[in-house]
């Protein structure tokens, strides 16, 4: 985040319940992450106050301009209670095993946002792809 929006500090972190990371359709790197619905999941989540510029930049950098994810927005539950936030939701089918570059880019990012240790280590055993 600190390349792709400069201009837009984190504010903090919080858990997105219901929801679970997975992931879907086909990136460069193989099936890129989303979010979908379950019940029995919750996911760690990093909220940054978005400048107008950095979230125009942002939706170019995740495709959401061209449709490959749609923006909605979900609550968050922060110390103090909830909070909505925007989340990028993929547009395409669920499946397929992320790239060991992608599971690692995302381990390492929750635990640099402060994830617990548990919740860190789940990230990194999940099954991926060596390519």
């Amino acid at each position: 985040m600190a390349v792709r929006c400069p201009h837009s500090p984190r504010r903090g972190t919080g858990w997105l319940a219901g929801w679970r990371l997975t992931f879907g359709g086909e990136g460069w790197d193989g099936p890129v992450p989303t979010l979908v619905e379950d019940p029995d999941s919750q996911v760690f989540v990093a909220l940054y106050d978005l400048t107008p510029t950095d979230e125009a930049a942002l939706d170019t950098w995740e495709s959401a301009d061209s449709g490959l994810y749609r923006k909605v927005k979900l609550s968050v539950t922060i110390r103090g209670g909830l909070e909505r936030a925007w989340v990028y939701i993929l547009n395409d089918f669920e499946g397929g095993l992320p790239s060991a570059r992608t599971v690692g880019l995302i381990a390492d990012s929750a635990e640099a946002a402060g994830a617990p240790d548990d919740y860190v280590e789940s990230l990194r055993m999940r099954p991926c792809s060596s390519g």
